[in-house]
This record gives C-alpha cells, structure tokens and sequence, in this order.
C-alpha cells in the first residue's frame, strides 16, 4: 500500500491483482474477432493472426484519437493513464471503443520512469506481464537486429566480398536495458580468429531501426523488403551496402514473423486493447504499430493511440512520419496536462508542488499554450485533459480552464486514476463532440518534396520554437549524400531531449529564440526516414544512481513486488 494526502491506497500491482479479468477470447468477441484468429498465451492475452487483419481491407474506419501531452516533468503527467481512462470512459458512454498503446520497454521499467500500462484504476492487464516480457516481441526484434550485426561480421571475417569499409560498418547491436556501459565498444579482439577489430556499440532495443521497421510495416511482405532495404556499412568509395545483399532479411523476417501479429489485452474494465511495438518519442518515432492501430480502426467506433513523450516528440512524429506513411487522418487529439507538471514549467521546485500556487499555474501555461499552438498547424482539432492529483485546488483548475477557454479549447478535469473510466467519461464526451465535429483537416508540417535540411528547419523553428539551427560541415554533406542518393523524400526523425522544447533539459515552460545543434543524422533506410540527433541526446539510456531494479524482487508466495 501506499499513501496520497494521508489516505492509504493500493498500489498499481496490488490493484491489478485484484482484477477480474476476463477470458481473452470474450474480450475478442467484443470487437467481433472470432476466436479461431486469436493465439492465446495464457488465458489473458493472446496475439490477433494475421489473415484476420488482411481480411478486413474493405471494412470502414472508426475515428482515429491521439493521446499526448505537454513536456514531461519528474512530478509525471500519466499519458498512458489518461489514454487508459478515455477508453474506458468512451465504453461508459456507449461507444465501442479499442486502445493502440505501446509495449513497455525493460529499460525504464527497471530505470526509473517506470511501465508503460498505465496505473491506478486506469490499466491495462495483465500488467506484471506486459511490463516484463509480454509475448516476446521485444526480445524477437533484438535478435533480429544482433543476428544482422552477426552476419555483418561474419562477412567481414570471410574476405568482405562485399568490400565493406571497417570504419563504415553501420551495423552496432541492441540490448532492452539501460547500460551506458555499452555505448562505445571494440569488438573483434583476441586475434584473427575472432573476427576484424573496430569501433562499435549498442544502442536500446527501442532505438533499433528494426523497432522502427517494425512499427512501420504493413504487412510480412512489407517487412522483409523494408529490412532488405538496411543500409549496413558503406565501401571505401562511400557506396551503400545492404541487408539484402548478406540475404539477410529472409531470416530476419522469419524472427519476427509471430511478432507481428498485434497482441490483444484488456483494461481493468474490459475495453480491448492493442498493444504492439513499442520506440521511444526522443530517439525514435515513438509510435505504436501501423498493423495495431489500422486493425483498431478496423474494429472499433473510436480508436484511442498515444505518441511518446510531449507533444514537440511523440505527436509531431505521429503526424509527420507515421501518418504520412500509413496514409492517417486523425480526427481529434488529447493533450494530457497536470497541475503538478504546469507548476514546474512556472518555476516551482518538485519539494514544493504540494503547495497551492495559482500564479505557477499561470506561468507554466505558455507550455500547454505551444502545445496547442503545434497541433493547430496540423488541422486537428485538441482537447486538454487534466490528469487530477489530490493535492490540485479547484481554483488551480479554474486557471487552467479559463486558459483553454481564452484559446477556443476545452479542459476537462480527469478522475480516471481514481475512479477509473467513470473519471474519464467527460473526457470521452468532450473527444466524441471534437472527433465527430468535422473540423479535422489534416496536413504534415513540410511537404515531401521539401529538402531534408530545410524539414530539420521547420521542425526546429516552428515546433521547437528555435531562431538558429546549426550543424558542422560532415553533417552538411551526410545531407546532402542522401539528397543525392534520391532520399530526400524522407521525412526526418528528430532526436532530442524530451524534457524541453530546446535541447537544454533544464529549460522549463516555452523557450524561444534558442539554436539547435545537430550533432549527427543516420539513415534509416528501412523505416524510411533520417534520425536527425540534436545536443546531447543519447540511444542508449544509463541507469539513475538508485535503479528501480533494487527494489524489484519475488515475495515469499512468489508474487513481483517493488514494479509500481
């Protein structure tokens, strides 16, 4: 148990556990799959066969909602939570309603930010096993990845046929954990028996562009050319060299044949829910699945997705690269604020958010302001949900409402924590009049045809609020190669901290006026876009000086304690 204001709770696992949750072919039959196209694992998820996906191409699309937020603080702004709820809360109103959410990654879980299921009375369950291992598919997209980087390798080590330049291998490996042990390695030591020695490392398995291929790919076909399509060194005349050509992406396809298949899960209350894939918002796109979220729309009335992060990462990706590849029309977003957060971003330390300080609300407001503002240039129409702690005072409430209101949007208080999709139902009536409105005209920030350098741009000065954005001479040309090679149709994957609009993380609220740096680009020629990383922005997260793993162990009747 733990307390809020004196009270004594439950915490998330013990609320969980004290769910009823129902058989996973029921939870099927609500959306009308029947269960000879769900492959259980267990009693209590299951994945979705692909041949029932392919078979409902004709079928019309429900509405399509994106959950994000304003730009994270350590006091948490519970996206995942408010996504869960809105679902929930849309089931309570009548409307047949299914969640696409991301698949944790092990890194934060046992790091410091925690799982991916939501929390309070607003989860998704079974959420020990979502957090940890679920149905595999993390850990069959890192062997995809390092069976690649093996046979990369291996070619070297057996004459380089391919002519492939040592210091060009693109290739590293990718582990699930944080471990900033393993960014920067040389491998291949011990003499010639054990391969070429060089310069590697690993990056997290969420920064893996088979992560990004995976998310992307509409279909099995689609995936083994995406993966075929891995740029995996260049020779010393600067020529790219493929996947395809070690014939690798036939077995990569192979490991994550199963993978693909969308997994099905429920909330606490029995919404379904698709949970599949699973990139981070500050070094990757930060979506989940194309197959989970089409299937979702295939299925339900209203379609409940998050994006990563704030909305200046995860939506802004959302919008520019997964939308425009899969060919989305979002038709309203939910931006998830709190109290707690928009008192930081007005300058209050985290000891003393507790405290009530309506003026701190004010000023952290401009951050939502930029927020909505951003969204506004994409045609969707926003609504803000304020994710309600117990130490929130009405009138600090009453000043993020007449903000909104001052702005042409709604906000809604969010009870969902505590009471689940009962807390959540205003909001879901609030997305139903937006979603329903009609006033959903949808567009990307830059147009395909736009030079990559000049994307990175607009991305920096129209989202990110940036005057000056600067990069060195090799970067320059890294640009202007791909430009050259026929890829400047891509759209550009920016990698940036996620703790403010600048690449300065201690920036709270709304900076302008600031320079962006971009430190490197890296062609994902899978997924189809560029990786622009900008600052400091790290692929592979360290651990806090008190990891939660510490706290993680069995109990004496075997049960997990210490995961949330």
């Amino acid at each position: 148990m733990s307390e809020k204001s004196g009270v004594p709770v439950p915490s998330d696992i013990e609320i969980a556990r004290a769910a009823q949750i129902r058989p996973i072919e029921e939870i099927g039959d609500k959306v009308g799959i029947p269960g000879e196209h769900l492959f259980p694992y267990g009693r209590d998820k299951a994945k979705i066969g692909l041949d029932y996906f392919n078979s409902l191409g004709d079928r019309p699309d429900g509405k399509l909602i994106l959950v994000t937020g304003i730009t994270p603080t350590p006091a948490g702004e519970g996206k995942t939570t408010t996504s869960v709820g809105l679902g929930d809360g849309l089931s309570r109103i009548g409307k047949q309603a299914i969640l696409c959410l991301r698949e944790p990654s092990l890194g934060p879980c046992f790091g410091m930010k925690g799982g991916a299921a939501g929390g309070g009375y607003a989860q998704v369950v079974p959420m020990e096993s979502i957090n940890l291992h679920f149905t595999g598919d993390f850990h069959a997209i890192s062997a995809a990845h390092n069976l690649l980087a093996a046979m990369v390798d291996n070619h070297i080590h057996w004459g380089n046929a391919l002519g492939i330049d040592v210091r060009r291998a693109a290739w590293g490996r990718v582990v699930d954990m944080n471990d900033r042990a393993l960014r920067n390695l040389s491998i291949a030591l011990g003499g010639i028996g054990n391969g070429y020695p060089r310069e590697s490392g690993f990056d997290i398995t969420v920064a893996s562009e088979v992560m990004a291929i995976f998310c992307l790919a509409e279909g099995l076909a689609d995936l083994e050319r995406r993966l075929g399509n891995i740029v995996i060194g260049q020779t010393r005349q600067r020529e790219s060299r493929y996947s395809r050509d070690l014939q690798a992406d036939g077995a990569m396809t192979v490991l994550l044949k199963d993978a693909l298949m969308p997994n099905l899960v429920q909330t606490l209350e029995g919404t379904p829910a698709l949970i599949h894939g699973g990139p981070f918002a500050n070094i990757a796109h930060g979506c989940n699945s194309v197959m989970a979220t089409r299937l979702g729309l295939k299925l339900a009335d209203y379609t409940v997705t998050e994006a990563g992060f704030g909305a200046d990462l995860g939506a802004e990706k959302f919008f520019n690269i997964k939308c425009r590849k899969a060919g989305l029309k979002p038709d309203a977003v939910v931006v998830v604020a709190t109290i707690r957060a928009l008192k930081m971003h007005g300058g209050v330390a985290l000891a003393d958010l507790g405290a009530e300080n309506i003026e701190a609300v004010r000023a952290g407001l401009v951050n939502l302001g930029r927020h909505l503002d951003n969204i506004a240039r994409f045609g969707v129409p926003a609504v803000v949900g304020v994710n309600r702690f117990t130490a929130d005072t009405d009138a600090e409430f009453a000043a993020v409402r007449d903000y909104c209101e001052s702005r042409g949007a709604s906000a809604v208080e969010c009870t969902h924590w505590a009471n689940g999709g009962a807390g959540g139902e205003n909001l879901a009536r609030k997305v139903v009049e937006a979603a329903n409105s009609g006033a959903a005209n949808f567009q990307p920030l830059y147009p395909d045809g736009m030079g990559l350098w000049e994307k990175i741009e607009t991305v920096a000065r129209n989202i990110y609020g940036a005057a000056e954005v600067s990069a060195g001479p090799g970067v320059l040309a890294e640009i202007a190669k791909f430009e050259e090679d026929g890829l400047g149709r891509y759209p550009v994957c920016m990698a940036k901290t996620q703790y403010s609009f600048s690449t300065d993380p201690n920036a709270k609220g709304a900076p302008s006026g600031h320079s962006i740096h971009v430190r490197e680009v890296r062609l994902s020629c899978g997924a189809e876009f560029i990786v622009a990383i900008c600052g400091d922005m790290l692929t592979m997260p360290g651990l806090p000086r008190v990891p939660a793993a510490e706290s993680i162990r069995l109990n004496q009747a075997g049960r997990v304690e210490g995961l949330f």
